[in-house]
């Protein structure tokens, strides 16, 4: 039986993986380094929790899905409506298209929700994909000013530009494998219609020969 610390351990471990926390934390780290580059003084501490504050009430919450549930198209157009427009004029050319190609990928792959099986793990990213993870990947940069989003290197020596840009890449090529598969099928069906094609109408050199129709009768 779980007791009071365990639920409480459990929501703690999943509030650290939320986009609210991983908003927040990408703010304060702008306040710390406001304070290390000196533009901000003995005050820093209340800067870097009330930046840490803005991102974490700026960000959506961890939304709950059931992988059984209905995929539910007019949401998922909705969301890459909003991804679209909060992105809009604020990013770079090279994010920009990256975002457009994600953002078409998931458009392109609704009309063919109704052939994934039910529960299908591929729909549930689809779907998070334009309600959940963009918004998440764009707002932490969004919010920080240009200059300093595209020029300022951090921690870990990258700027938050490149670090946008590998984020954007992974979701693409999340996005690039679900579409493959989705494909594969049709490419599946093509050449199993083909064979069967050969099998009814080929000849033995290969070629596709319709049956001669019976000649009519003459005077």
């Amino acid at each position: 039986m779980a007791t009071n610390s365990d639920s409480l351990q459990r929501r703690a471990l999943r509030y650290l993986s939320s986009p609210k926390n991983i908003a927040g934390s990408l703010l304060a780290l702008v306040g710390l380094a406001l304070f290390f580059t000196h533009v901000i003084g003995a005050i820093w501490p209340a800067v870097v929790i009330a930046m840490y504050a803005v991102g974490a009430l700026a960000a959506p919450g961890r939304r709950r899905y059931d992988l059984a549930g209905n995929f539910d198209p007019d949401e998922v157009r909705s969301a890459l409506g909003h991804v679209t427009g909060m992105a809009r004029g604020k990013l770079p050319p090279d994010a920009a298209a990256k975002l457009a190609e994600i953002v078409k990928e998931v458009s392109d792959l609704i009309p063919y929700a109704a052939s994934f099986p039910a529960g299908s793990q591929d729909l549930f990213v689809i779907q998070r994909m334009a309600t959940d993870y963009l918004p998440a990947t764009l707002q932490p940069y969004l919010a920080l000013p240009p200059d300093y989003a595209q020029k300022r290197p951090m921690a870990d020596g990258r700027t938050a530009l490149q670090v946008l840009m590998d984020q954007l890449n992974l979701l693409d090529s999340k996005m690039d494998e679900i579409t493959d598969a989705v494909h594969q099928q049709d490419r599946d069906r093509l050449l199993t219609n083909g064979r069967f094609l050969e099998d009814r109408f080929g000849n033995r050199g290969g070629g596709l020969a319709l049956p001669t129709p019976p000649a009519s009768s003459g005077s």
